[in-house]
């Protein structure tokens, strides 16, 4: 069942699982089971991709079955993630293939490309249940460097992965953060028909920062 926790109100109706969907930091210790985890990365493999080169790698490390390679992800991030990732019971690393197969040309597409298969992994995870949180807060060379990654591939995001736990559990200044109504910038902001918007159109004061 999908997470219906702080839910998006939106100004047009769509999904439900997409407003569901939410970067959450509060996990209970429930194992994510190896048929789940197999799921969420079969749905990224569904995303389109740039010549269909489906440019996206994935490391997993769980705390149940991979340990060694969860500590690594986790001392990749910075401090303060490691705060409250260390609650998740499997982590990933999303990774950019950075040429194209068929003539090993540069895909400037990639990380586009591998940022749509793990969105499309967010909503899979929201639909049973899960929730995972991206991140940029961690250290491509320490990735690198633990898991040996060649040359030609790098690291886009870490994110947690696993099931929606009780805020009150998070350190004190991250509860807030956890149960604040989630917004988004008016359509106005972002949709532009016909013309790139004139600075008295524009709207970029509708959304809180």
């Amino acid at each position: 069942m999908a997470d219906s926790t702080n839910i998006l109100a939106l100004e047009q109706p769509i999904l439900p699982v997409l407003t569901q969907r939410r970067s959450l930091r509060a996990y209970t210790s429930q194992p994510v089971s190896a048929d789940v985890l197999k799921q969420l990365f079969v749905a990224a493999s569904s995303a389109a991709s740039c010549f269909g080169e489906q440019p996206w790698r994935y490391l997993v490390g769980t705390r149940e079955s991979s340990p060694e390679a969860y500590d690594k992800i986790l001392t990749s991030m910075g401090e303060f993630n490691q705060v409250w990732a260390k609650a998740a019971p499997a982590l990933a690393v999303s990774i950019a293939k950075l040429h194209f197969s068929h003539d090993d040309n540069p895909n400037a597409w990639a990380k586009h490309d591998v940022g749509q298969a793990t969105a499309t992994l967010a909503i899979q995870a929201t639909e049973l249940g899960l929730q995972i949180h991206q991140m940029a807060g961690f250290s491509v060379d320490k990735i690198r460097t633990a898991f040996n990654i060649p040359a030609g591939y790098e690291p886009v995001a870490v994110f947690t992965i696993g099931y929606p736990g009780d805020p009150a559990n998070l350190p004190e200044g991250l509860r807030d953060k956890e149960t604040a109504p989630r917004v988004r910038k008016p359509l106005a902001e972002f949709m532009f028909e016909g013309a790139w918007p004139g600075v008295e159109d524009e709207r970029y004061d509708q959304a809180p920062v």
